[in-house]
């Protein structure tokens, strides 16, 4: 009988115990009234902690919160659970304090978080800070492949509070732009597909970028005018249903959407012969911009911008009916002007001013002062002038993370933006805006992290302290170092205005030489063979081989010890790895034309003969191209990306049949 009692008691101990301890889960509470932003940032916290516990995770509101541990999201207006923390003084936090896109995370006691924002997007930024510093979420998880790690439940509680205060720069926004290898992973190609579209924008979210610039999903002209295009994809059809469930993704994600208002978009096409003269064609500009503000997903963009260029194609603009180009955009931009602000009197406007808008503006180009000025780089993060003087405009930029010249292999550019952001902020105040060319993305994210980083603090953004928390995410410590080593040596082999795709030019001017026949170029007249063209490349293309080559030493010393990292290989080695088998290809032919050229001067069957023999190099050079880029990436997501069936069509491609063509010329 006493057995049985001490049974009992036993049994109902073990009962209390358990009823008293924590229950393995946690509760994310939002507003009952939560915006769709707010439910959204609430559904990644889950998703994270999911990654990282083994915990029963619940998104409530705050009308159905039970006891135990709970995340409190919200605002300091939005979430009635963080107006009773305001109230009791547990935390601090206005919409004034710290201010628009600030926040703060906040242990209230063991059981109890507040991730808040002074606005939607400061508790954006809460929530995203807290998930990598805490949980050691990588925020560009998705495109890096890097691993997440187990955590303890204690360790969710386990931080310093902390305040998050308000980016340098107000408007940071990503432009899509030349994104064929991104449009083209999947089918239908020159169009993302739905997974890599939201995953950029989510990361991109996480990078406190807060807009995106669509272009090239509104059809661009290229993809139907253009015979490279064409011959990918003869009937491209812009989607305009996709694209506006894109625009409501972006802005239920938090994030405003730009629309440039070029005129020559497939969504409603102008014909050509009327870009280049406003005078005569004035009405027909108007009535566009009205068709796309009143009749397509355009017009519910948040930021309109226009480049003081030709209308229909990314060039200068230059009059057939003989304008002075200056009277033309500063009546251009009132007509505008006027049109967005019958549409929408809250939008944000920007001109992007390029090298042509940037002399106009040094004259007397002078659009409304309600429009944002953004000053063009030259593509690698440098500028060839300046304004004299700002005139008063609110001043911004717009940056290349990627450029065409080098938009299949990454170039780290951050020493550059370092150096040139700081000199933009102090000289000429240029924090109101900053757009953000990416190319396609997944190559770039160093660059884009980099300028996030420096529009977000600027005083205390520095290139080395980039560096050093880039490797302290991706390498234990016993290795940041010699990743650091390779990112700087990889840096240096991208000085100057070049790039990947800048060698493929310089490859196809020296195999023009050699074969003797012109450059063709699809839809542009032919460019003809010199030596002089080649004799151009030779320096750079040798300098920038040898530094490439101590890239690669450095990547390949490193590789071993990180032999379980796709990252690494992925992100660092293998673009080393293809510039590195490029460059070398280029500079096999570059050989080739010197003893060619010493052929012309003195034939020498000898030099003809070492021609021959580099041409088998050259052959075998070519076949390690095609094998690595194909091979690509060990993340099976990214398989085709290097495919160069699938790359952007910028200078072409070398193939068997150029080098056929030269020993024909042999």
């Amino acid at each position: 009988m006493m057995h049985r009692f001490s049974l009992c008691l036993s049994l109902s101990f073990c009962w209390f115990l358990f009823a008293c301890q924590p229950a393995k889960e946690i509760q994310i509470v939002v507003a009952d009234n939560a915006t769709k932003t707010e439910q959204m940032t609430a559904e990644d916290l889950k998703t994270d902690l999911l990654k990282v516990t083994d915990l029963v995770v619940n998104i409530v509101s705050e009308k159905e919160v039970e006891k135990g541990r709970k995340i409190i999201l919200g605002t300091a207006v939005s979430n009635p659970l963080v107006q009773e923390k305001l109230a009791a003084k547990a935390i601090t936090l206005t919409t004034e304090t710290p201010g628009p896109r600030g926040g703060l995370w906040q242990k209230i006691d063991r059981n109890t978080i507040v991730l808040a924002g002074s606005d939607v997007q400061g508790m954006q930024y809460a929530v995203y800070d807290y998930a990598e510093k805490v949980l050691k979420i990588d925020p560009l998880q998705y495109w890096t492949g890097h691993p997440v790690e187990a955590i303890q439940t204690e360790q969710i509680f386990e931080f310093a509070n902390q305040r998050i205060a308000p980016p340098a720069v107000p408007l940071l926004v990503y432009f899509e732009n030349d994104v064929d290898e991104l449009a083209n992973l999947k089918e239908p190609l020159l169009e993302y597909d739905w997974e890599s579209y939201t995953q950029m924008i989510d990361a991109l979210v996480r990078m406190r970028y807060n807009g995106i610039h669509f272009f090239d999903m509104l059809g661009r002209p290229e993809f139907f005018l253009r015979p490279a295009y064409q011959q990918i994809l003869p009937d491209y059809q812009i989607n305009v249903d996709y694209l506006d469930q894109m625009i409501d993704y972006a802005q239920d994600k938090g994030m405003k959407v730009q629309i440039d208002m070029a005129l020559g978009y497939q969504i409603k096409p102008m014909d050509v012969a009327y870009a280049d003269c406003w005078t005569e064609n004035k009405d027909k500009w108007k009535a566009a911009w009205r068709y796309y503000l009143d009749k397509t997903p355009i017009g519910k963009a948040d930021i309109f911008s226009l480049r003081p260029r030709n209308q229909v194609w990314d060039w200068e603009y230059k009059s057939i009916c003989g304008e002075d180009k200056v009277d033309v955009f500063n009546e251009v931009y009132k007509a505008i002007d006027t049109i967005i602000d019958q549409h929408n009197p809250n939008a944000t406007k920007v001109v992007i001013c390029y090298d042509d808008g940037m002399d106009m503006f040094n004259q007397g180009f002078t659009p409304p002062k309600d429009w944002i000025i953004a000053w063009s780089d030259n593509g690698y993060a440098d500028f060839k002038q300046y304004p004299e003087s700002t005139k008063g405009y609110d001043f911004g930029t717009y940056m290349h993370a990627g450029f065409w010249k080098d938009h299949t292999v990454a170039s780290p550019n951050v020493v550059q933006i370092d150096h040139i952001m700081h000199r933009m902020f102090d000289e000429y105040g240029a924090t109101k805006y900053c757009e953000v060319n990416g190319q396609t993305f997944r190559p770039f994210l160093f660059n884009l992290e980099a300028f996030s980083e420096v529009c977000q603090m600027p005083d205390s953004f520095t290139a080395n302290g980039f560096y050093q928390q880039w490797a302290e995410r991706y390498f234990p410590d016993t290795l940041t170092e010699p990743a650091i080593a390779v990112m700087e040596a990889w840096t240096k082999a991208s000085f100057g205005e070049a790039g990947y795709v800048q060698s493929l030019w310089e490859i196809r001017e020296v195999i023009a030489y050699l074969s003797r026949r012109p450059i063709e170029r699809p839809g542009r007249t032919p460019v003809p063979y010199t030596a002089e063209r080649v004799e151009n490349d030779l320096a750079a293309c040798r300098d920038r081989y040898e530094l490439m080559k101590t890239a690669l030493d450095k990547a390949e010393q490193l590789y071993p010890k990180v032999a379980d990292s796709p990252f690494f290989h992925d992100q660092v080695y293998l673009p080393i790895r293809l510039y590195s088998d490029l460059l070398a290809f280029e500079q096999i032919l570059h050989e080739m034309f010197r003893l060619q050229r010493s052929y012309e001067q003195k034939p020498d069957v000898n030099l003809k003969n070492q021609v021959k023999s580099l041409l088998r190099e050259a052959r075998d050079q070519l076949d390690l191209i095609y094998d690595n880029r194909l091979k690509g990436d060990i993340n099976p997501r990214w398989r085709g990306w290097y495919d160069p069936t699938k790359r952007r069509p910028n200078n072409g491609f070398p193939t068997v049949e150029m080098l056929d063509a030269i020993e024909l010329a042999l």
